[in-house]
């Protein structure tokens, strides 16, 4: 009976328990580091976050004997081809709402003076946070859970795991949390998408990280509930907040909820 619980016919682990032993390995990684961090006084920061998520993840497709390119996808023309269009599709993401509020007088833009290392800090920082993300949440247990139970309801585990990580972010609260948990829910479910029609981490990592940038460096809006200046600066005009998004951001806004769905239904029925 055991052997039914932890191995398959074949005599291989299940999916569910690599799972497991992903976020037992992350665990025993991560805590030595918080105690180092607190004695050494540096920050546990989001790139250190990502090669953290690499170096697990790396770890684990090598022990469950799985070829590591099968983790991010063969890196080939097709790869950055599809890393492309998740980029255009993630500041879409963005523009199109903003346009949107823009044509009906809600929003004024205004230039915004900053120095070029607020551009590429912006720029890195976003990167490394759709690196860390994906890694974590279409990498691996993604992967995993899929073989495990199926596309679908995957997507539904990991998009409620993407949600929790969000949801004590600054400015979730009243209208603003819905908006932003449902909009959040559904970005993961719009990743996962990308990540299943292609089988690679490329169109994702691209989405995730140019509607990050796109809202928060380009735009100026807030980004989860961060706020630091952007080119550009939104003001809003009479504009009542379910439709702005508020310190949130756009994603927190019924016009980004509206075409984060859109987009995502359109992703669906795209044949690449």
């Amino acid at each position: 009976m055991a052997l039914n619980i932890f191995f398959n016919t074949a005599g291989n682990l299940r999916s569910i328990w690599w799972v497991v032993l992903f976020f037992l390995m992350l665990t025993s990684f991560l805590f030595p580091l918080i105690i180092l961090s607190d004695r050494y006084s540096f920050e546990l920061s989001v790139p250190i976050q990502a090669v953290l998520l690499l170096i697990v993840s790396l770890i684990c497709q090598g022990l469950s004997r799985r070829p590591l390119r099968d983790l991010a996808g063969r890196m080939d023309t097709v790869w950055f081809k599809e890393l492309l269009i998740g980029a255009g599709t993630g500041a879409a993401l963005m523009v199109l709402p903003a346009l949107l509020l823009t044509i009906f007088g809600f929003i004024n833009w205004q230039p915004n003076a900053i120095a070029y290392s607020t551009l590429a800090s912006g720029l890195t920082m976003f990167l490394w946070v759709a690196v860390a993300e994906e890694l974590l949440f279409r990498g691996f247990i993604f992967q995993r859970l899929i073989q495990a139970f199926g596309p679908w309801p995957a997507q539904l585990i990991i998009a409620g795991l993407f949600l929790l990580t969000h949801l004590n972010n600054p400015g979730m609260t009243g209208t603003i949390k819905i908006l932003a948990s449902v909009n959040i829910f559904v970005a993961s479910i719009l990743f996962g998408i990308a990540y299943l029609k292609t089988r690679k981490l490329a169109m994702p990592l691209g989405l995730h990280f140019m509607a990050n940038f796109m809202q928060g460096t380009v735009l100026g809006f807030g980004v989860s509930g961060g706020n630091d200046p952007g080119v550009l600066k939104p003001v809003f005009v009479n504009t009542p907040v379910w439709l702005s998004g508020g310190d949130f951001g756009m994603e927190a806004s019924v016009a980004g909820l509206f075409f984060v769905i859109l987009i995502t239904i359109l992703l669906y029925f795209w044949k690449p």
